[in-house]
């Protein structure tokens, strides 16, 4: 009987126990009043059995540690998956933790994409030095470090991490000549990073420095009279309908945070890679200046690997049926990651617990290529 009930559900459209468990499985995402519209995906051309291949390429990685996945076209978010798995926060072990919608996650260095939306938001208002002017005439207190080849490193070179300063936290954070650990440990982190000495003249090589990105967070912090994370509060966040996330400051200064401690929901997440599709809107309300968010994704340098680098956002492309994509992302360690896919109208976020080894980068990647966008149908 039970059979004979399913078939003719199925015949007349109505939905089976079946296929709403499907349905669930393979990511409909919950409407929890946060902005954003939810939608099918094929109401915005995505192929729906496809996005559910997500479950078959996992199958691959028995030590996947995957937390979201979280799809989103023609600003409609499409799909959210959560899972359980072992996590931590500030490098705190947080054991393992069952995700979904209302579970915020340590973003990393997507925060310096934050941080960039940021200073777009505070020029605009006149509350942010010229970009091409000296940074160290936000930082009068160290002239003492101010030599001619210092002189020229500008708030633009900051924001491509071009300023030329030595940076070394590639050798393990145990190591205690990693720089990122020396200037968390630092009573003065600023002057920690502008005594480096200059390796480069500014603005011809990247070099990634989580210090040229507390500057940035720093000078927002002395030129808007704010803490970060209140001003990121009122300008960004509570514009997008942002209400839960942390920012912490971070360090022996507890002056740190804009290069990556940002915490956020990861259907949040993704609503900063919206703001980079639609010039800085969101639901019709203008959040970031007119032209900061082309501006940002603009190739500026060239970046680690076969990637460029705009403004605190990685540049890149992927490759389907014969046609490059170019992306816009946001990278945190660990493959904490906001793909903007201009071509397809498309943002695709992942948070994982992959903050030691590759294993992760090369998940997100999988995603991405595999199922995400062989999803698009227009």
């Amino acid at each position: 009987m039970a059979r004979i009930v399913t078939f003719l559900l199925m015949l007349v459209g109505l939905p089976t126990a079946a296929m709403a468990q499907e349905a669930s499985v393979c990511g409909a995402p919950k409407p929890i009043n946060d902005g954003w519209t939810t939608a099918t995906p094929d109401a915005v051309g995505l192929d729906a059995g496809k996005l559910c291949d997500l479950d078959k390429l996992l199958d691959q990685w028995p030590d996947r540690n995957i937390h979201a996945v979280i799809v989103a076209r023609h600003s409609r978010l499409v799909m959210e998956r959560y899972f359980d798995g072992v996590d931590e926060s500030w490098g705190q072990p947080l054991g393992i933790v069952r995700f979904g919608p209302d579970v915020k996650h340590d973003v990393k260095s997507v925060s310096k994409s934050a941080t960039s939306l940021l200073v777009g938001i505070a020029l605009a208002e006149r509350k942010f030095p010229a970009l091409d002017s000296p940074v160290f005439d936000a930082f009068p207190e160290y002239a003492d470090l101010r030599t001619p080849d210092k002189e020229r490193i500008t708030f633009r070179h900051l924001l491509t991490m071009s300023a030329g300063l030595a940076w070394d936290e590639d050798r393990p954070y145990t190591d205690p000549l990693n720089d990122e650990r020396r200037m968390l440990e630092s009573s003065d982190p600023f002057r920690f990073v502008l005594s480096q000495p200059v390796i480069h003249p500014s603005g011809t090589i990247y070099h990634y420095s989580n210090g040229v990105t507390s500057l940035l967070g720093e000078a927002l912090v002395r030129a808007t009279g704010r803490g970060l994370q209140d001003y990121a509060r009122e300008k960004l966040f509570a514009p997008l309908d942002i209400i839960d996330f942390d920012w912490p400051e971070v360090g022996a200064s507890r002056k740190l945070g804009a290069y990556g401690s940002l915490r956020l929901r990861p259907r949040d997440m993704a609503k900063l890679g919206q703001l980079m599709l639609t010039d800085g809107q969101w639901n019709g309300r203008r959040v970031l200046p007119t032209g900061w968010a082309a501006e940002s994704a603009k190739p500026r340098i060239k970046g680690d690997g076969l990637f460029f680098y705009g403004y605190q956002w990685w540049l890149g492309r992927s490759f389907l049926n014969g046609r490059e994509l170019d992306w816009i992302a946001g990278f945190g360690v660990g493959a904490q990651r906001v793909y903007v896919i201009p071509a397809f109208d498309l943002v695709f976020a992942i948070t994982t617990g992959h903050y030691d080894g590759p294993l992760g980068y090369a998940i997100a990647s999988a995603i991405l290529n595999r199922v995400v966008l062989p999803a698009v149908k227009d």
